[in-house]
């Protein structure tokens, strides 16, 4: 056997194994959304968005309170991350360029991002929840805030190095100062890439549980002051869906399918967004 004909049969046994892990691996996920879309549809109601929840038992129960809370806690954080991930990506891509504090940053935040989401919600816990005394929404908000600024601050520094320097001489050249240059000619050139990075930090926190266990905890009623202890969806799915009672189960389920199709739409846009700027 030659040379080139064990390149040829290793190259195939290779990409057989690989073909069969993508093909088992695609298996789970459609297994595990067929299961969750079948249970989520099922349980879902219009009740389930305008009733609050009620004891075991009790047919008028819904998510109304998850539902609002997850809101308020999830957009508390876009509004604080969004801007200071913005701004801290546009420092490093303008600004610290290579300097040995802009690298420090960027190692920094990409510790952050493989951080266990559950580690920040007990270091919020230590600093935010243990002094103030008690849970409350706010606690929640930081906890996702700092989980979603390290993405937004990557994805923009990334993509506003992406823009052509060129663009940026040409500007300097017509005279315009350097907050225009990255107003008018960076942030146009990078819109798209910043924007998806925005949707999956979002998607990101949208999802999770363990910090908001830490921090914000839950309530069974509707709450919308964020200083006291808030329901999520999260939390609240987690609760209903290992309880003993049927009823909560199917209201467990209801929410894994309302949240699943949100983080899912939030992906599916992103991706929509950066085959749109490859096209471009």
């Amino acid at each position: 056997m030659t040379h080139t004909q064990k390149r040829i049969i290793a190259n195939n046994i290779v990409m057989v194994l690989s073909t069969t892990s993508a093909l088992i691996g695609m298996g789970f996920l459609f297994w595990i959304l067929s299961v969750l879309i079948i249970n989520g549809v099922d349980a879902l109601s219009f009740s389930i968005f305008t009733n609050e929840g009620a004891p075991p038992g009790y047919e008028n129960s819904g998510l109304k309170h998850a539902l609002i809370g997850q809101f308020m806690i999830v957009g508390v954080a876009t509004i604080v991350g969004v801007p200071f991930g913005i701004l801290a990506g546009t420092y490093l891509s303008e600004y610290g360029q290579k300097s040995k504090l802009a690298e420090t940053i960027r190692d920094v935040s990409d510790i952050m991002m493989s951080a266990p989401s559950i580690v920040i919600g007990a270091f919020v816990y230590s600093i935010v929840v243990a002094p103030m005394g008690h849970f409350s929404g706010w606690a929640g908000s930081v906890a996702l805030t700092i989980i979603m600024l390290p993405i937004i601050l990557r994805t923009t520094d990334d993509m506003l190095q992406l823009v052509p320097s060129t663009l940026r001489e040409a500007a300097f050249a017509l005279g315009a100062p350097k907050y225009k240059v990255i107003m008018q000619v960076v942030y146009r050139g990078a819109k798209v890439g910043v924007l998806t990075g925005i949707l999956l930090g979002i998607a990101r926190v949208a999802g999770e549980t363990a910090p908001l266990l830490f921090t914000s905890f839950n309530d069974n009623f509707l709450n919308t002051d964020m200083g006291e202890p808030m329901a999520s969806l999260t939390v609240t799915m987690y609760n209903y869906a290992t309880s003993p009672y049927e009823d909560w189960q199917k209201l467990g389920w209801a929410a894994a399918f309302i949240l699943s199709m949100f983080i899912l739409s939030l992906n599916i846009i992103g991706r929509l967004l950066i085959m749109k700027r490859k096209e471009k």
